[in-house]
């Protein structure tokens, strides 16, 4: 017996015979316990880096743990395949996005395979398999049938020259980050899930049903982006005019402050009077090309237009100018909002710049005395400057209050949430076609069952400059379902969120093909363990929350929740390099290809990259990602080390909730 230990020939013979015996296949046996642990699976971008190695390795330490056991385990492995970097490399590369894409998946599940880990690839799928998404586009068609799904009108960010939809984080200084035209904001036909149908059991089920298996930090996130408020929704007269402004307030206790009305850009109070201002009518354009992003909202320049109109106070009578403001959103409440300078923060700005009244009518209740010109008061309090209200508490005012405008007729107690139904259409190419047939006659006809999969074709030509599906004829030229006649495919695809909501149920039964789950997921379900990322907190994990809901109100699935367990891995960080390209686009360098000088701490003082010799910028210690060039490969610690070391390493660095500096050194 040798006594050098040889990684390469142990860990190549003992994976082997893994696959040869089939060793972490599973099928479900009523006599054991199982355990199903699932890591969020990847997007195949062609290489694995440290950061893959560590949230794997910790998914597959708890599975071995509890095959030792002795109990049942599913560990599975799949691809989230759909999706806008595809499109990139597709135009960068001159190849269909399809290809690009299966190209990785082989590369990546090679070095899985060589990284030892125990996943059970008899279930392997990646969600661009038609076999796959055709069961997403049925359960759309469920959806729709339920009064779950929605077409409307809604404002997005549209690049003229792309041709394209963006997101928020595609914007770079009013920008369309790939070709640099001018976004606009732009109202569009959009289908929209009805997530707030279950908004209530949504927020109740963070506490009832997952109480301790879920992070804190995770469970506040999810409340706060589902946001329910209890408050009053009221309407001002306007001054002259059969016409009201309904407006939503969680501070009916603030009432009496209120010294003008804010609406939207879009609403149809502004574009009525802009019609005969041309002043406001520019303004107006200006807003349509900002970004509409929370973040975004919150550090812009407040502005605003007089629309020269008045709304009457509902209790006092007074007249209060209205305002065209960029801070205010369409597709938020009702696209108007009282203004109460003297207690909001964001009212105070905007009422000093433009020289608006700033009413004091609550005071803190210790009797301290503050000065509400210089500074908003946001706290509860006791009310002052408010007729018979005044001496209330907050609390005993939003009753009062709310009671006389109940009494009235001029409102009612609502309560809102901060959750908006969930926009699922894009207009690109790569991504699972929205199963609807536009028919002139008879509207928007789902495509019967009989018909799907909606295949996407993948042999196509991609420039970028809009969907490859709008210049193909014999994709969108199609005949209605219902009358027969002349019709049209729609040509939207699905969010790539559509596709990873339900990825974890259709492990548990990857090959069932007249249902979009059979029994087997019964078995398997809820999740035991799942692991993944701290930025999937809220977006992916509300998604399939509601998913696993409205499956179970079909009767697919059993239980309130899919994820028993929740553990938020913490990221794998690395050095950035850069060089400032054309455009203010930033050239990102692997650290690989980047040599540096290093101070007595250890600090990077200078770098310079291989290839040429020449000076590189130093960038932060940011997130290993494709977007940085910053991922380190294991292959070569795989090949220098062995993958037990680099496993090891990844799980003993630091604790598996925090972040990770990479260091070679410390391999």
């Amino acid at each position: 017996m040798s006594r050098d230990y040889s990684p390469k020939e142990i860990e190549a013979r003992v994976q082997q015979r893994w696959e040869t015996e089939k060793t972490f296949e599973v099928v479900e046996d009523s006599s054991k316990d199982k355990f199903y642990c699932l890591c969020m699976f990847p997007y195949p971008s062609g290489r694995l880096h440290m950061g893959h190695v560590r949230n794997y390795t910790i998914g597959d330490v708890i599975s071995r743990s509890q095959r030792m056991r002795g109990k049942n385990v599913l560990q599975p492995m799949g691809w989230d395949a759909f999706g806008l970097p595809a499109e990139n490399a597709a135009i960068e590369r001159q190849v269909p996005p399809a290809r690009w894409t299966r190209k990785n998946i082989t590369a990546m599940r090679e070095q899985f395979k060589t990284l030892g880990f125990g996943f059970d690839w008899s279930r392997e799928f990646a969600t661009c398999d038609p076999d796959y998404y055709r069961w997403e586009q049925w359960f759309f068609t469920r959806l729709l049938e339920k009064g779950l799904v929605y077409k409307k009108n809604a404002v997005v960010n549209w690049d003229p020259v792309d041709q394209t939809v963006l997101a928020n984080e595609q914007v770079v200084d009013g920008k369309g980050w790939r070709s640099g035209a001018p976004v606009e904001r732009r109202e569009i036909p959009q289908w929209f899930v009805k997530t707030t149908a279950y908004a209530d059991e949504l927020l109740k089920d963070l506490d009832e049903t997952l109480g301790d298996g879920w992070p804190e930090a995770v469970r506040t996130m999810q409340r706060n982006w589902i946001g329910r408020s209890e408050g009053v929704e009221l309407s001002f007269q306007i001054k002259d005019s059969d016409e009201q402004l309904t407006v939503y307030t969680t501070r009916p206790d603030t009432l009496m402050g209120a010294t003008y009305m804010a609406v939207a850009a879009e609403h149809p109070m502004a574009q009525a009077a802009a019609q005969n201002n041309p002043g406001l009518a520019d303004f107006i354009e200006e807003c349509r090309k900002a970004q509409v992003s929370e973040a975004a909202m919150e550090t812009m320049e407040k502005r605003g237009m007089d629309l020269g109109i008045k709304a009457l106070h509902p209790v006092t009578g007074d007249e209060i100018p209205v305002f065209a403001a960029n801070f205010v959103l369409m597709g938020y409440g009702t696209g108007a909002l009282m203004a109460v300078p003297g207690h909001d923060e964001r009212d105070h700005l905007f009422a000093q710049k433009y020289d608006l009244p700033i009413r004091q009518v609550i005071a803190p209740s210790s009797g301290e005395q503050i000065d509400i010109q210089a500074e908003a008061f946001t706290d509860y309090g006791v009310l002052v400057n408010s007729g018979d209200y005044d001496g209330l508490t907050s609390e005993q005012a939003f009753d009062k209050i709310a009671d006389w405008l109940e009494a009235k007729g001029l409102g009612r107690r609502q309560v809102n949430y901060r959750l908006r139904d969930w926009g699922i259409s894009r207009q690109r190419y790569w991504g699972a076609p929205i199963p609807v047939i536009n028919c002139s006659d008879c509207g928007a006809v789902p495509v019967p069952e009989k018909d799907l999969p909606v295949v996407l074709p993948e042999e196509v030509e991609f420039d970028g400059s809009g969907s490859p599906l709008k210049k193909m004829p014999e994709f969108h030229e199609t005949t209605c379902p219902q009358c027969g006649g002349k019709a049209e495919r729609e040509t939207d695809t699905f969010d790539t969120f559509f596709e990873s909501s339900w990825y974890y149920a259709r492990f548990a039964s990857p090959d069932a093909d007249s249902s979009m789950l059979d029994e087997r997921a019964k078995y398997w379900l809820p999740v035991d363990q799942y692991i993944g990322g701290v930025e999937h907190a809220v977006m992916h994990l509300l998604y399939a929350r509601f998913f696993h809901k409205a499956m179970r109100d079909m009767g697919l699935v059993e239980g309130n929740e899919p994820f028993a367990n929740l553990l938020t891995q913490g990221m794998v960080v690395a050095e950035t390099f850069y060089r400032q390209g054309e455009g203010g686009r930033k050239q990102w360098f692997n650290p690989a290809d980047v040599e540096v000088e290093r101070d007595d701490k250890g600090r990077v003082t200078a770098a310079r990259l291989k290839q040429d010799g020449q000076p590189v910028e130093i960038g932060g210690v940011e997130k290993m990602s494709k977007s940085n060039n910053n991922g380190v490969d294991p292959q070569a610690m795989v090949d220098q080390y062995g993958a037990d070391t680099a496993r090891l390493f990844s799980m003993f660095a630091a604790p598996p909730e925090q972040s990770l500096e990479w260091s070679d050194a410390g391999v």
